[in-house]
């Protein structure tokens, strides 16, 4: 083997020496491994290292080398630069030196790999410990290679490498409480629930203890598949078992219970977690004012917000935002507007998310004007827009009418870097059909497929749409049959337009074939009252009440209730088709009953909404029938009493 000084030449080794005489070990390491100095190429003929850094003038330490420490560190450095040529090399020259590798190190290695996204070489290095570097694997390793495969998503391949390692003999290796929380964990999130509780169950087997990760884990996932109860039950449990639970265990049955729509259980769990002793913080509170937004609570979710910031929490973006996202979805964008001033008054500043939503609602709103600037307060506050904000602008655009001037800004919007994506394009396309240019909707699907943007299922729906509403059928059955040649998923707004256009050509038995096709031969594609309304419209036009009639009955016996468009197309029929011509009062009574008799309070409110102002009053008995089963008897007993109170007093 050549000698160091044919390796590096003796006046660059005297002025390294020199160089670093008086230095520590770890700036002499940290020069090494920065630099250039530590080549990436293999050559087995030498070490790649210079010999002279691994001698030390200290005593053996322990059972290791001289320089063995030293190795170490630069695997350390090398691990957290994620340097893998140069680690590969170092461990190559390790094993070539008889050098002792310990698991320490293997494990920075493993947590360089999972920070790399590199989850098959961390398996490959844990399987090589004991046969080629004669390191034996312990449940330390193992549950670091365990944890960067679950980290990456692969669940399945976690759990085939939990049971190949702990069913092997050859590794001897007994899991421990983090083994069977990565294992449940795993398994909760490939919702196999049972089987999770199943390892719950027999984490006593094997001498371990759950611990507060252990339940919380568990209770999130019998959460996501909708058990909530089991969830809270487990929380009983793990208290009687004399687990503190933590913040985080409340949090998860508190965001389930506050989706769920449970606000007094949600609230009821906030008290005991004061009792335990847990103070809530930011994500308890965001939980709550979500569940608030959702059941249209806005005041109350105010209100909260302002009892976050007396309990000394903060609120952060994800509260302002939920409680804006709540305003907007609840038709009451311009307070959603007062939020984020608010917001921005204490000191934040409003994310693409917030600023999209807020523009989007205000334009459905038809508050045009107020969109327009807050767009331009946006811009000025150098809050620049991205493909989300920009999109909404857009769309807003074309539900005013203008889409001429949003095509403007998709252009200043693909100038500036940012790509359109499927929304985008859609949302032009449905404002040129809108405004009957039907060529330049055209255009824009061209420009999507020039842009290799793949045509999503509702760009699909809404060239089918425009070109049926313009009079284009064939065109529209060819972007069907199209749609249906490449396997493109088929939505109810797909269905809807092909029927509608098929009625139109005054094809109506085709359309009842696809109608029939939509109901019986896909599962999860239902028609709604819009496709019953198309062909309901049909027939009352031709005349062919018993048709519709079928229509009708084909509708409540789906479970879909009729509108005010199912009740305006029977009421015009039997005025203008029926000889004596008929008002219609004595139709819409019986479908009231028959919605009642059916448990549809709801339904059969819309109908006599319907009713009314027409001066179609309902029998008395159908009133009857009415308010006996939208009043509850204990809240009629309640309000009659509170009345008498009040005369009394």
């Amino acid at each position: 083997m050549p000698n160091s000084s044919t390796l590096f030449p003796t006046n660059f080794l005297k002025h390294s020496l020199q160089q670093y005489h008086h230095k520590p070990l770890s700036l002499l390491l940290s020069h090494y491994s920065s630099s250039n100095n530590f080549p990436h190429t293999h050559q087995p003929s030498s070490p790649p290292l210079p010999p002279q850094i691994f001698k030390s003038r200290s005593h053996e330490w322990g059972s290791y080398k001289l320089g063995d420490l030293s190795f170490y560190s630069l695997i350390e450095n090398f691990s957290a630069s994620s340097d893998f040529v140069s680690l590969e090399h170092l461990l190559h020259q390790m094993k070539r030196e008889n050098r002792v590798f310990i698991e320490k190190n293997f494990i920075l290695m493993f947590k360089a790999y999972g920070k790399a996204h590199l989850p098959h070489k961390a398996l490959d290095l844990f399987h090589k410990m004991e046969v080629e570097f004669h390191c034996k694997q312990t449940v330390k390793s193992f549950n670091s290679v365990l944890n960067v495969v679950i980290q990456e998503g692969l669940f399945n391949l976690a759990l085939e490498f939990y049971s190949h390692v702990i069913q092997s003999k050859g590794f001897n290796i007994h899991p421990n409480e983090l083994t069977f929380n990565l294992v449940i964990k795993a398994l909760c999130r490939l919702g196999l629930v049972d089987q999770a509780v199943e390892v719950f169950r027999g984490i006593s087997v094997r001498n371990c203890v759950p611990d507060t990760y252990t339940y919380s884990t568990l209770m999130h996932g019998l959460c996501n598949v909708g058990r909530i109860d089991e969830a809270v039950s487990l929380l009983d449990e793990m208290q009687i078992e004399g687990t503190f639970p933590n913040p985080v265990a409340f949090n998860v049955l508190i965001s389930a219970l506050c989706k769920k729509g449970d606000l007094v259980r949600a609230s009821k769990l906030v008290d005991n977690m004061f009792l335990k002793g847990c103070i809530p913080n930011e994500v308890t509170y965001n939980s709550l004012v979500h569940g608030l937004c959702l059941k249209g609570k806005l005041d109350k979710a105010v209100s909260l917000l302002n009892r976050m910031v007396l309990n000394k929490c903060r609120p952060n973006d994800v509260t302002f935002g939920t409680l804006i996202d709540g305003f907007v979805k609840h038709g009451r964008a311009l307070d959603g507007v007062r939020v984020l001033a608010s917001l921005e008054e204490r000191g934040h500043r409003g994310n693409e998310f917030i600023y999209s939503s807020l523009i989007s609602g205000l334009f459905k709103e038809g508050k045009c004007e107020h969109g327009r600037r807050l767009w331009n307060e946006m811009v000025e506050k150098g809050c620049e827009p991205n493909t989300i904000v920009y999109s909404a602008l857009i769309d807003g655009l074309c539900r005013e009418g203008k889409p001429d001037e949003a095509s403007e800004y998709l252009l200043e919007m693909e100038n500036k870097g940012h790509i359109p994506n499927c929304f985008t394009y859609s949302s032009l396309m449905w404002g040129y059909f809108e405004a009957d240019d039907c060529h330049k909707a055209i255009l824009v699907w061209k420009k999507m497929t020039d842009n290799n943007c793949n045509h999503h299922e509702v760009c699909y729906s809404i060239l089918i749409n425009g070109l049926c509403k313009n009079g284009k059928f064939k065109e529209a059955l060819m972007v069907w049959k199209q749609m249906l040649s490449r396997g493109i998923k088929l939505d109810v707004v797909a269905y809807s337009s092909m029927i509608h256009g098929f009625c139109n050509a005054e094809l109506e038995e085709q359309g009842m074939k696809l109608f029939h096709q939509m109901l019986f031969q896909e599962p999860n594609i239902q028609p709604d009252v819009v496709t019953y309304n198309i062909l309901l419209n049909a027939f009352c036009t031709k005349n062919s009440i018993s048709r519709a009639i079928d229509v009708l009955n084909l509708m409540l016996d789906q479970g879909c209730d009729p509108d005010f468009i199912t009740c305006d197309i029977f009421l015009k029929s039997l005025r203008d088709n029926m000889n004596p011509p008929q008002d219609g009062r004595e139709f819409l009574d019986e479908l009231v009953v028959r919605l009642i008799k059916r448990q549809r309070t709801v339904g059969a409110s819309n109908v006599i909404e319907v009713m009314l102002p027409k001066f179609l009053l309902p029998k008395a008995s159908t009133w009857a029938l009415v308010v006996q089963h939208l009043c509850k008897p204990m809240k009629v007993r309640k309000t009659i009493n509170e009345c008498w109170s009040r005369l009394c007093c």
